[in-house]
């Protein structure tokens, strides 16, 4: 077990944050492969959840140091379930490559789902879809005070916000949410197909919104 003292200070966190591009979700396959291994099943969130959770933070108005955020990903446990240094260092470099992907990609209009997460004919939603967006949802509970700092209650960005949180957990919930959708005699599979393509271009216009109002703070 590495204790996170031992190594976000010489890790540097921060210091690794930038705006890489272009934006390749493939390009971050080795976290998938890290987070695979015998040794770290069920200690890590998995994989698409991951994902979904540095989606979050890149999206935050205001950048958090990854030393705030990292431990959320093995549970919130201070002591990471690691006991090979090298192994550590690269899911760390794996992670803030993730980030520095998603961040500028949000902020150029140009993020995408990752490939698996889709629609599906069986479940209206794949497993990777409802995992990335659980993810997404937990990583927005961290940036929650600036959020509704910036968008409070009753203003016209506050509903940007809840109609992109709300969005979010229909897909992390599809189940729920049909049955809802079709008391109020909705076509909710028609919806779904609506929500799922315009999420991009919707968290994209979130993650710009609320940058914009941080930066006139």
């Amino acid at each position: 077990m590495r204790h996170l003292g031992q190594f976000s200070s010489a890790v540097g966190f921060k210091g690794l944050l930038h705006y890489a591009k272009p934006f390749l979700w493939i390009a971050i396959l080795d976290l998938a492969q890290i987070i695979a291994q015998p040794e770290l099943e069920d200690r890590l969130l998995p994989y698409h959840q991951t994902l979904g959770f540095i989606t979050a933070m890149a999206a935050a108005p205001n950048v958090l140091d990854p030393a705030e955020w990292i431990a959320y990903l093995w549970g919130g446990e201070e002591s990471a379930p690691f006991t090979d240094g090298e192994q550590l260092e690269s899911y760390l470099e794996a992670i803030i490559n993730a980030w520095n992907a998603a961040r500028p990609a949000l902020f150029e209009g140009t993020w995408q789902w990752p490939i698996e997460c889709d629609l599906s004919d069986q479940e209206i939603v794949t497993e990777a879809t409802k995992e990335f967006c659980e993810g997404l949802l937990q990583g927005w509970q961290l940036a929650q005070d600036d959020w509704q700092t910036l968008m409070p209650q009753d203003s016209q960005d506050n509903a940007l916000l809840g109609g992109v949180l709300l969005s979010i957990s229909m897909l992390y919930d599809p189940e729920t949410s049909l049955t809802t959708l079709s008391e109020e005699g909705m076509n909710g599979l028609d919806q779904f197909a609506e929500i799922f393509n315009a999420m991009p271009a919707m968290l994209c216009g979130l993650t710009q919104r609320g940058a914009s109002l941080a930066e006139a703070q």
